[in-house]
C-alpha cells in the first residue's frame, strides 16, 4: 500500500495540472452500491487492500454508518490514478443515498464538475436516483452512469442475454429522460448517456468487475461470456480481465470534464458577479494566477483542529498563514492549516490551487455556502436544499450544568449539516431541533448522547406545519401602544411564480440587490412599481414598501423589517412558519421624536395588522408530505392499498413487473409514524419501501381546526386560535 505522505506529494504536484484533475461525486439511491464501488477506487489508489474492497466500506468510517450499513454524511478523498501513461488526480466525494441525508448530496454538487450515477440493475431507477440526478443537473455537474448488481440479474433472476439487454436499455432510457427534463437546454443532448460512446458501464461493485462498450471490444467479452462466468462462479476471471476500478476510472477521465472546461459554464450559473470583471474571467479560466475565490461546501468538526471548512477553489491559490475574506461576516480570517482528505484522515498539504478541493483550518464561524476570497468579491448563489425539515423534537439537558455544552454541540451539529434547524424556545428554555425525518433526528440524538457525552431528554417527534393564505386580506391599520405611530398594511398571497423562484434559489432571500432581482420579479408577474420597492425577502415571504412620502419612514424601516420577519416566523393561527405571503406597507403617520418610536412601539404596530389581515383573509395549514414507493408481491398489494388509504395516502401510480406490484403513494408525514412495522405486518415482511420529500400541501379543511388546537396546546397557548379583533381593537 502506498504511504499517505507520498500520495500527498503527488496530489500537491497534480493540483497545478488542472487538465488532469477531476472533481467527481458518486450519487445514487440508498443501497445501490456507492460506497462499495468507492472501495475499489480507493484500493486502486493503494490506500487499502484490494481483497477487502467491497466489504470494508472504507468511506463509511462513522460508527453509525458501520452499524446501520448506510452512508450518513459525505466522505471526501483525493486519489491519484495512473491512466494511459499519465497520472490523474480524482477528488472523489461519496454521498449518502438515504432521503434524510439528501442535504449532503446538494452540498457536494456545488463542489464537483461531474457525477457517477449508480443504478441498481434489479431495482432500476428509484425516487432518490431521480432527486440526485436533478440536483446534479441544477449545479451543472455532468453525469455518467454505472449500472450495478448485474450479477443478480444472472444468478438470482436468471435472465437471458436478450432480457438483460432489455432491462439495461430501459434504465438507460429512464436516465436520459431525466437528463432531457432537467439538464440546461444547451446540454440536454450533449449530456445524454449511451453504451456506444462509453458514458455507461455496468457490472458488480461487490464482485469488483465492470464492462463498457470499449472494454468489451478490448477484452472480447460479450454478454454470453459474462453470464457463463457468473453462473460458473468464476468472478475472479472477470475481476482480472475487466476490473471495475479501471473501467470506471477510464469513464470518469474520458467523459467527465476537468475544471478548466467545467468552470466556463458553471461559474456564470453559480456566481452573481459580472463575468467581465477580472475575477469573473479568472474563475471561468480556472486560473491559479487570479484572486483566490472559492466556496465552502461543508464544515467538519475535528477534535484537534476545531472547525475545518471544505473548500472548492475556483481561482487563485491559498497558502498557510494567508488572510481570507468571509463574505457573510465581512471579516478576514487567517488560514492556519490546509489538508487533503483521505476518508476520515486529513493530511496536511502546503497549498490549494484553482480547480481543487481541500480542508481549510482557521476560518472562524464559517458556514456552508460561504464565499471565501483573498479580497472582497461578489458572493456565490446560495446552496439551495431540495428538501425542508418536516419533523421536530424537543431536546433538553438532563443536568442544568450540561446546558452550555448542549448549546455548543447543537451549534456545531447544525453547522456540519445546515438541513438541521435549531431553535431555542425562550418561554420554556427547551431546544427544538428540526430534521428531514425520524432517522435524521435519531442520528442527532445518538451524536449528542454517545459522541458529545451529554445526557438529554427528548420528546416524541412532531410534524412541522406551515401557515398560508389563499386570498387577499383587508387593509388594516396598526397603532403603537402609545398611539403616536400608525401604520397601514395589507397582506395577500405571493405570486406563484415568484414563490417558486424563491424556493429554487433563483430569487435570493434577504434585501434585494441590483436590477437583476427587480427584473426577476417583473418577469414573474409582479407590477413594476412593486418590484422596485421590494425591501425584504424572508422565509419565502416578501415585504413591499407601497408608501409615498411618509415622513420618518426610513428611520423606522429596520424595525418594520424586524416586525415583518417576526410575524412570518410565528404565524397568527398556530405560531407555525408563514410561507408565500406578500406584505405591503401602504401608509403611515410616524411620531417625529425618536424616543416615541423604539422597538416596543413599532413592532406591535407592524405585527398586529399583519396578523389581523391574515386571519380575516383566512389562514390555512399546510402539511408536509412524502412520496412513498412500495415494491410488494401481488398477493399483498390490496392490504398495502388499504393501509395507505387509512393514512390519507393518495395512490399516484401502480405498475406490475413480473410477480411484483410497484405502488407509489403521496402520504402526509403526520401519518408515517410507526409505518414500517404496520407495513411489515400487512405484507409479512415481504415489502421493500422507500420515501422522499414531496413538498407541502393544504391539509383537508375538516382536520385543520383540531390540528391548530393541538399545536397551540403543545406550545402552551390557549387552544382556540385568536380572532382579528384580538389584534386590531
Amino acid at each position: 500500500m502506498a504511504k499517505k505522505e507520498n500520495i500527498v506529494e503527488l496530489v500537491q504536484r497534480l493540483m497545478d495540472s488542472r487538465k488532469d484533475v477531476r472533481n467527481v461525486a458518486i450519487v445514487a439511491h440508498v443501497d445501490h452500491g456507492k460506497t462499495t464501488l468507492s472501495d475499489s477506487l480507493v484500493a486502486k489508489a493503494g490506500l487499502m487492500s484490494r481483497e477487502l474492497a467491497g466489504e470494508q466500506r472504507v468511506l463509511d468510517y462513522d460508527e453509525q454508518e458501520q452499524a446501520r450499513g448506510i452512508t450518513i454524511k459525505s466522505a471526501n478523498i483525493s486519489l491519484v490514478f495512473p491512466f494511459q501513461g499519465k497520472e490523474y488526480l480524482i477528488n472523489l466525494i461519496d454521498t449518502p443515498g438515504h432521503v434524510d441525508f439528501g442535504g449532503h448530496v446538494t452540498r457536494a454538487m456545488r463542489a464537483v464538475d461531474g457525477v457517477i450515477v449508480v443504478v441498481d440493475a434489479v431495482e432500476g431507477m428509484m425516487p432518490q436516483t431521480e432527486t440526485v440526478l436533478r440536483q446534479a443537473m441544477k449545479e451543472r455537474a455532468k453525469p455518467v452512469v454505472f449500472i450495478n448488481k448485474v450479477d443478480r440479474l444472472i444468478s438470482e433472476m436468471r435472465l437471458t442475454p436478450e432480457d438483460m439487454q432489455k432491462r439495461l436499455i430501459k434504465i438507460v432510457l429512464q436516465v436520459n429522460d431525466l437528463i432531457s427534463k432537467f439538464a440546461p437546454k444547451e446540454y440536454q443532448e450533449k449530456w445524454k448517456v449511451s453504451v456506444e460512446d462509453g458514458t455507461i458501464a455496468f457490472g458488480s461493485a461487490f464482485h469488483k468487475w465492470a464492462v463498457s462498450a470499449r472494454s468489451m471490444k478490448r477484452t472480447k467479452l460479450g454478454f454470453g461470456d459474462i453470464i457463463k462466468l457468473t453462473q460458473d462462479g468464476n468472478v475472479k476471471e472477470l475481476q482480472e480481465k475487466t476490473p471495475i476500478d479501471e473501467i470506471l476510472l477510464e469513464m470518469a477521465i474520458e467523459h467527465l470534464p476537468d475544471p478548466t472546461v467545467a468552470q466556463v459554464y458553471r461559474i456564470p450559473h453559480l456566481w452573481r458577479g459580472d463575468m467581465e470583471t477580472d475575477e469573473g474571467k479568472k474563475m471561468a479560466e480556472c486560473s491559479p494566477d487570479g484572486k483566490a475565490v472559492g466556496i465552502c461546501f461543508g464544515v467538519l468538526n475535528d477534535p484537534h483542529a476545531g472547525e475545518v471548512a471544505l473548500v472548492r477553489l475556483f481561482s487563485g491559490r491559498v497558502k498557510k498563514s494567508e488572510q481570507l475574506f468571509l463574505a457573510s461576516r465581512l471579516a478576514y480570517e487567517k488560514v492556519q492549516q490546509l489538508g487533503i482528505y483521505m476518508g476520515k484522515d486529513r493530511v496536511v498539504c502546503e497549498e490549494l490551487s484553482a480547480g481543487n478541493i481541500a480542508g481549510v483550518v482557521g476560518l472562524k464561524d464559517v458556514y456552508v455556502g460561504e464565499t471565501i476570497s483573498s479580497e472582497k468579491v461578489e458572493p456565490f448563489e446560495e446552496i439551495k436544499h431540495y428538501s425542508e425539515p418536516v419533523m421536530t423534537k424537543s431536546i433538553e439537558a438532563k443536568e442544568s450544568k450540561d446546558l452550555a455544552r448542549l448549546i455548543a454541540a447543537l451549534r456545531s451539529i447544525s453547522k456540519e449539516d445546515p438541513t438541521i434547524k435549531v431553535e431555542i424556545n425562550q418561554e420554556t428554555g427547551e431546544h427544538l431541533i428540526s430534521g428531514m425525518g425520524e432517522l435524521h433526528l435519531e442520528i442527532i440524538e445518538y451524536k449528542l448522547k454517545n459522541e458529545k457525552k451529554i445526557d438529554i431528554v427528548t420528546s416524541p417527534p412532531i410534524v412541522v406545519y406551515r401557515e398560508i393564505i389563499h386570498k387577499k386580506g383587508p387593509e388594516l391599520e396598526g397603532k403603537s401602544p402609545n398611539k403616536h405611530t400608525k401604520l397601514l398594511f395589507v397582506v395577500e398571497p405571493l405570486e406563484e411564480e415568484i414563490l417558486k423562484n424563491i424556493e429554487e434559489g433563483k430569487i435570493s432571500e434577504g434585501r434585494p440587490k441590483g436590477k437583476q432581482s427587480i427584473e426577476m420579479y417583473i418577469n414573474n408577474g409582479m407590477a413594476r412599481d412593486e418590484a422596485k420597492k421590494v425591501i425584504d425577502v424572508f422565509n419565502k415571504n416578501v415585504l413591499v414598501d407601497g408608501t409615498r412620502g411618509v415622513q420618518y419612514l426610513n428611520e423606522i424601516m429596520e424595525l418594520i423589517i424586524q416586525g415583518f420577519e417576526e410575524s412570518v416566523s410565528k404565524g397568527a393561527a398556530a405560531q407555525e412558519k408563514v410561507v408565500g405571503i406578500k406584505v405591503r406597507v401602504l401608509d403611515g403617520t410616524i411620531h417625529e421624536d425618536a424616543v416615541h418610536r423604539g422597538p416596543a412601539q413599532i413592532l406591535p404596530a407592524v405585527r398586529n395588522p399583519i396578523y389581523a389581515s391574515m386571519i380575516t383573509a383566512g389562514v390555512s395549514l399546510q402539511e408536509p408530505k412524502q412520496q412513498v414507493l412500495i415494491q410488494v408481491p401481488h398477493d399483498f398489494a390490496g392490504g398495502v392499498i388499504n393501509l395507505l388509504n387509512g393514512k390519507r395516502g393518495q395512490l399516484v401510480s401502480m405498475e406490475q413487473e413480473g410477480e411484483i406490484s410497484i405502488l407509489k403513494f403521496k402520504v402526509p408525514v403526520a401519518e408515517m409514524f410507526g409505518f414500517s412495522s404496520e407495513l411489515r405486518s400487512v405484507t409479512q415482511g415481504k415489502a421493500i419501501w422507500y420515501q422522499e420529500y414531496a413538498g407541502y400541501e393544504d391539509q383537508p379543511k375538516e382536520l385543520q381546526k383540531n390540528t391548530i388546537q393541538q399545536i397551540r396546546k403543545r406550545k402552551g397557548l390557549k387552544p382556540e386560535p385568536p380572532e382579528a379583533k384580538d389584534f386590531i381593537g
